[in-house]
């Protein structure tokens, strides 16, 4: 059986409905808690690494308060030397493009920093293309939550863009960074919307919190189609 390996950064940010994607691939998972002190490994034994989102960013490596960030990119760049698949999401994008040698910021337009939070469409680069992309529109709507932004990997592919913030998702041979969400479930987006509250209203002002639970509603649905179906083909073709 192959195995996939998942470093989870908060507790409300786990694999939601990529979980069972990997599971009906063959995958048995093994899980890192870095934020409850469990050691990122200095190098992958697994099929794949996934990397997962996180309210910390890759401004915070060195910081005493999130150690794994250092080790993950170390483990990060071990895994692109040794062509190893790997999947980053949100923050887990951010790592996988700073350790192939891209400078990850504030996301910044004319000047200002923009924050990317709720439902908003994504123009994907290549649809109806590219294998990654199969059975997606050329815009979908998608769920962001991130402040911060990568430059395209030397190398990379650029799948994926949104007004707000252009580079949204690449490909190198056997390793993707996604920079929203379709992992996402109905339960994180409430967990999200109950414990970081604060960021939302900073994004988006004092009614964004209930815009997004209002947009959910009339979202979701398609986002787990949608979701599940781009995150199935990347899976494919990055295991094969």
């Amino acid at each position: 059986m192959r195995r996939a390996l998942i470093i989870q950064h908060l507790a409300c940010e786990g694999p939601a409905r990529l979980r069972p994607l990997l599971e009906r691939r063959g995958f048995a998972i093994d899980t890192v808690h870095a934020f409850d002190g469990q050691t990122v490994p200095t190098a992958l034994s697994h099929d794949l690494l996934v990397v997962m989102g996180g309210s910390m960013g890759v401004g915070d490596i060195g910081d005493q308060k999130y150690p794994f960030l250092a080790a993950e990119a170390g483990l990060l760049k071990s895994a692109l030397a040794r062509n190893q698949a790997v999947l980053g999401i949100c923050l887990g994008a951010q790592l996988l493009a700073h350790a192939a040698g891209a400078v990850v910021q504030p996301n910044r337009k004319d000047g200002v920093v923009v924050r990317e939070v709720g439902w908003a469409p994504v123009d994907f680069l290549g649809a109806g293309l590219r294998p990654e992309l199969a059975g997606l529109g050329p815009r979908e709507t998608m769920l962001h939550w991130h402040g911060d932004t990568f430059a395209m990997p030397s190398g990379a592919l650029h799948l994926a863009s949104t007004p707000a913030c252009a580079n949204q998702l690449f490909r190198l041979p056997r390793q993707v960074g996604i920079q929203f969400h379709p992992e996402i479930d109905a339960q994180s987006i409430s967990e999200w919307v109950r414990l970081d509250g604060d960021y939302v209203t900073l994004a988006n002002g004092p009614e964004g919190a209930a815009r997004v639970l209002a947009d959910t509603g009339e979202y979701l649905e398609q986002h787990h189609r949608i979701g599940d179906r781009l995150l199935d083909n990347i899976l494919g073709e990055i295991t094969r």
